[in-house]
Parts: C-alpha cells; sequence; structure tokens
C-alpha cells in the first residue's frame, strides 16, 4: 500500500532551517506599530509547500500563513538574493563532505510550458508555437546542479552555453585542473567548442550525423545523463514543471532553492 504524503513531507527539515536561518537578511523596520512580523520559519515551510506541491499562491493551506504575506515574504527574500545563497551554501558543505567532481561536468536543455508569457518566454517549436521557457543547467560529474539559467523556448541551446558557465555559483577549481565537459549533438558547432575551450575545459560533444554507438570499454562510464536526471530530480518540484512565474527572477528564485534541496540531500543533510 503506498503511504500518503502529509503536509510535513513539504515542510523544511530542522537540519535544513538551522541552515537557512543564519543566511536570513534583517527584516525590513515597520513604520508604525502594527501585528507582529510571521514566524520566518512558517513562511519558508509555505513557499517550500508550494514548490513541491505546485499548488497557487492563493490556495496556500493557511497554517502557512495568510498568501499574500507569503508571498511578499517570498518577494523580500527573492531580492535579498537569499534563494541563491542556500544553494551556494548546499554546494560547499557538499564539496566538503563528498567532493564536488569537477572532473567531468555536463550540460544540457529542458524546455517547460509557460502559459502566463512573462521575461524569459518564446515561442516552444515543439508544441506547437505556444509559450514556454528553457533552463539550461550544469551539473558536476554526480549530477549536482552547478549553474541554471532560464531564456525564451525558442532559444537554441548553444546561445546559452555562456551564460551558464558564467552563472556557476561557486568559485572554479584553478585551471590546472582538468575539466571536462559533456554536450549532446546539439552543442556540435565550432564557436561552441572554442568558447569552451576558452573557459578552461575539454569539450566532450557527439559530432551531429554520427551515429549512436555502444561502447564496450572496461571502466568507461556514461556522463551527460547525470544532468538529464538533474532535470528530472527539478521536474518533481511541481511548481517547476509549468513555468506559472510572470518574473524570471521569481521562477529563477524557485529554481535556486530546487537546486538547494537536491545539494543538501546529496550532502547527506537528511540522514
Amino acid at each position: 500500500m503506498t503511504k500518503r504524503k502529509t503536509g510535513h513531507d513539504y515542510e523544511i527539515s530542522d537540519e535544513l532551517w538551522t541552515k537557512i536561518k543564519a543566511l536570513l537578511p534583517l527584516p525590513k523596520p515597520k513604520k508604525k506599530a502594527g501585528r507582529p512580523r510571521e514566524d520566518d520559519r512558517k513562511i519558508m515551510n509555505g513557499i517550500f509547500y508550494l514548490l513541491r506541491t505546485g499548488c497557487q499562491w492563493k490556495a496556500l493551506p493557511r497554517c502557512y500563513g495568510v498568501p499574500g504575506t507569503v508571498h511578499d515574504r517570498f518577494q523580500e527574500w527573492q531580492i535579498s538574493g537569499l534563494f541563491e545563497k542556500i544553494w551556494q551554501l548546499g554546494l560547499l558543505d557538499y564539496d566538503d563532505e563528498e567532493g564536488l567532481e569537477w572532473e567531468w561536468q555536463a550540460i544540457d536543455g529542458a524546455m517547460t510550458k509557460a502559459p502566463l508569457g512573462g521575461a524569459g518566454t518564446g515561442a516552444n517549436p515543439t508544441d506547437r508555437g505556444k509559450k514556454g521557457t528553457k533552463r539550461s543547467l550544469l551539473t558536476d560529474g554526480k549530477g549536482i546542479p552547478l549553474s541554471v539559467v532560464v531564456d525564451g523556448a525558442n532559444r537554441h541551446d548553444k546561445m546559452l552555453v555562456k551564460g551558464t558557465l558564467d552563472a556557476i555559483i561557486i568559485e572554479r577549481p584553478s585551471h590546472k585542473v582538468t575539466q571536462n565537459i559533456c554536450m549532446d549533438k546539439g552543442y556540435d558547432y565550432p564557436d561552441i567548442r572554442q568558447l569552451v575551450d576558452d573557459y578552461g575545459y575539454t569539450a566532450h560533444i557527439r559530432k551531429r550525423g554520427e551515429e549512436n554507438i555502444r561502447i564496450d570499454i572496461p571502466g568507461y562510464r556514461a556522463r551527460r545523463w547525470v544532468v538529464e536526471r538533474t532535470h528530472s530530480w527539478l521536474n518533481r518540484f511541481r511548481r517547476l514543471l509549468i513555468r506559472w512565474e510572470k518574473k524570471i527572477e521569481n521562477y529563477l528564485a524557485m529554481l535556486h532553492l530546487a537546486c538547494a534541496w537536491i545539494t543538501f540531500r546529496a550532502a547527506g543533510l537528511f540522514g
């Protein structure tokens, strides 16, 4: 029998909250007396609940506070860069506990629907020209997310490579460390090969027109699939399965929080 999820399954754990609490920006001073400020942890639980379930802001259970208050706090924290800082801390913790696998990295794009439009959306060529968004994701050799950028679904993957590499949120190792980057046929262009070389990578890009050949070499393992798996992990956060945020900054904040959760989970924070 499948166990039904409860509200607690969609809340921030004690361990993760301890990490987040240290990063919270100071609250804005009140201009006049009024109701006390809603508890930060309750608000964060509401944001995480929305991220996991994909419900509308107005449909948030009242146990997390008034939906408008939760949304206002989300905006406040998004502007402060809190969600990116949480992800950054997760990567640093993971690096200490497990070690980021910089030697083999992978990049790939994925498209989602964006029915409300907004910045970073465009006509999806695979969905009858309906509005969609594309996220370009870079991971380490084990699929830990290192960078993500967003643009319209009509933007070619190759156009997002530079932005994705520039958006890595922690410092890369010295160029003296060998770093390989795995990419699919959609990136097989001379300018992309030159670009990743300029960034200190050795490119591993299957050529267009090349047949898929099974490689039977002792010790060989496929490496590009890890980024596709991470895209799948992100899609388990139902708020990301379809982009409902008109503001690209809000959509990125949701992506950052999801990447942070994936990273902390991989670091063993949740046991």
